[in-house]
């Protein structure tokens, strides 16, 4: 299995080669060259496999230079009940993703049972682990450095805190996560992990990862990395939980589901559309939003106009306070026959500050918007008023505390779900990570995880930086050196 860029510059690569670096040379994202295709009778095969069997039967199709036996290991030791012991009530921990049922054809697929409470644990914890086996073969170190608008981060440190080899550099929006999430990454204490506090925007963070990754000589200089969802082992491990969610929804693989993804990056539903291209049986990947609606505005017009920091509100889902979305160029790549040519022509607008309409002829003979329902793809907008209103509700008819996000992703999939059609909503996080807007919505607090009672109290290790792609080059220098 070769690796080839969106932008169609970059020479295809193994997957261990794409590993640890991000962005391709020319800029873009990495893809498999063609997507794995899983048969009815594989899936017949599959549906009985617990979480680590089926996360080899997926990630063996995409990590091929990895020995079979070795990615065993690494799987085997990632996905355990006692990493993803964060369950609820009546859930099953070595299940590692539950299926928790609202009512017939509505559920819940709860992603957010590891050491961070947040679904980002279900790839970054394998990552921790194919980073340390890759670099301990190649006998070298890696210096992360990635970009969080609030749970991203906090999986990469918890993922990487003392692998042999690694240093994180995580850059945040100073003052723009909650409370929960601020001190669960700056009170680590571990010496290879560096938080940075940017004064601006997710976007700005993002923007100058970017700007990093696209300095070669700096990225050689020094072995900067990525975890953010631009890294394609990211991706790839997200994939696992769509099979094992829809095994666990359907009796027979003749029977569609849809899921409803709350999306920022749209690097988790990114994994849908995936695993809907090789063969998965989804009818709809349903795309929610917050006030943050860049990406509802695409699948309802074909346009897609990033703004810029001024215009990115600060919400009470403030991991999806996103409006430039990076996994999003992934799929247009798809959208546009994979021509990369075309996905140049289309971002060189995006990087000026412009925007792009793929419902026109501009870029599309045929129209290539057209083929969007083919891809299976609906989306809606969530407010704060909505997901108040959504925890409550289903806390008073369900019995279930959901977070923002995840009351996002609900909202959606509850004005969009079709008779006959299970709906999985994913998870995004415990309420614990949001205890002001589960106050305000139920008048009473989550209840934390034995162990995070009082993160607030703890000493905090961080640094306020201004959104300087420069200066923090300097200051991964220095903290290097």
């Amino acid at each position: 299995m070769k690796y080839i860029s969106t932008r169609g510059q970059s020479p295809a690569q193994s997957f261990t080669e794409i590993l640890l670096g991000g962005l391709a040379p020319d800029g873009g994202l990495y893809l498999p060259e063609t997507y794995p295709q899983f048969s009815t009778d594989d899936l017949t095969q599959m549906r009985n496999m617990n979480y680590r069997e089926l996360a080899f039967a997926v990630l063996s199709r995409f990590a091929t230079d990895i020995p079979a036996a070795d990615l065993q290991v690494i799987i085997d030791k990632t996905y355990t009940a006692e990493v993803y012991c964060n369950v609820r009530d009546g859930d099953n921990a070595a299940d590692i993703t539950p299926l928790h049922t609202l009512e017939p054809d509505l559920h819940l697929l709860c992603l957010s049972n590891g050491p961070t409470i947040a679904f980002k644990d279900m790839a970054m914890q394998l990552l921790g682990n194919l980073f340390e086996y890759v670099l301990d073969k190649a006998g070298q170190g890696i210096n992360i450095l990635g970009a969080t608008s609030g749970d991203t981060g906090s999986s990469a440190e918890y993922a990487m805190r003392g692998k042999h080899g690694v240093n994180v550099f995580m850059l945040s929006p100073h003052g723009k996560m909650s409370r929960f999430q601020t001190a669960q990454m700056f009170s680590l204490q571990d010496a290879n992990i560096f938080n940075i506090a940017v004064k601006g925007v997710f976007d700005d963070c993002q923007d100058i990862v970017k700007a990093v990754s696209n300095d070669h000589v700096f990225k050689a200089a020094h072995k900067i990395g990525a975890v953010n969802s631009i890294n394609w082992g990211r991706v790839a491990a997200q994939i696992v939980y769509y099979f094992k969610g829809y095994f666990a929804a359907t009796d027979s693989n003749d029977q569609q589901v849809s899921f409803a993804v709350p999306s920022g990056n749209f690097g988790n539903v990114c994994a849908g559309h995936i695993a809907r291209m090789m063969g998965l049986p989804i009818k709809h990947l349903v795309v929610a939003t917050n006030e943050n609606d860049v990406l509802d505005e695409f699948f309802r017009t074909g346009v897609y106009r990033p703004r810029g920091s001024a215009n990115t509100y600060h919400t009470s889902s403030p991991s999806m306070d996103i409006s430039k979305a990076s996994n999003f160029e992934r799929f247009v790549f798809d959208l546009v026959g994979r021509d990369g040519d075309k996905v140049r022509a289309l971002w060189s607008e995006v990087d000026k500050g412009g925007a792009f309409n793929l419902a026109s002829s501009e870029f599309s003979e045929p129209a290539a918007f057209t083929r969007v329902p083919s891809f299976g793809f609906q989306s809606g907008v969530s407010s704060h008023t909505h997901r108040m209103q959504t925890i409550r509700q289903t806390f008073e008819t369900y019995g279930v505390m959901i977070d923002t996000h995840t009351a996002d992703g609900l909202k959606v999939a509850l004005e969009l779900r079709e008779p006959g059609v299970p709906m999985l909503v994913l998870e995004t996080a415990l309420p614990a990570k949001f205890e002001d807007a589960i106050r305000e919505a139920l008048g009473r607090d989550p209840v934390r995880p034995a162990g995070m009672e009082n993160l607030e109290s703890l000493p905090q290790r961080f640094e306020v930086m201004a959104a300087d792609a420069e200066a923090i080059k300097q200051f991964i220098v220095t903290k290097t050196a």
